[in-house]
């Protein structure tokens, strides 16, 4: 076993797991969605992108663009939802959450290509 690849796609995984728990709910509830997952969702794409960009194959390029795809989507939803909390000092309506959980469903959405990939090169190893 290649814990390597063990780490890569451990972190690949957690990082829709943790996304698709965010996204999960009500689009303009706010008790649906927890700020602290949001980030750790980001911090944990964050790190699978870091992961990824040592792999020089072609499949490597495309986990890499589909990480940063996800990467922006989840730094654009934080960045909504503490400007809206901090700068304008408005509570979080359900309008500007609306737009927080969109943004992390493109995120999901990357992350399920990039997990979609992973199980075909996955099943396409030949020994």
């Amino acid at each position: 076993m290649n814990s390597e690849k063990v780490i890569f796609a451990f972190f690949i995984v957690l990082a829709l797991t943790l996304n698709f728990g965010f996204f999960l709910g009500g689009m303009d509830n706010a008790s649906h969605h927890n700020i602290f997952e949001l980030y750790a969702a980001l911090v944990v794409s964050m790190i699978a992108t870091i992961l990824k960009v040592g792999d020089r194959t072609h499949l490597g390029a495309v986990f890499l663009a589909t990480s940063l795809v996800a990467d922006l989507q989840l730094i654009a939803a934080a960045i909504v939802w503490g400007y809206t909390e901090h700068v304008t000092e408005a509570s979080l309506n359900g309008e500007t959450l609306s737009i927080v959980v969109s943004l992390s469903g493109g995120a999901l959405l990357a992350n399920i290509i990039s997990v979609v990939l992973l199980v075909s090169e996955t099943i396409t190893v030949r020994r």
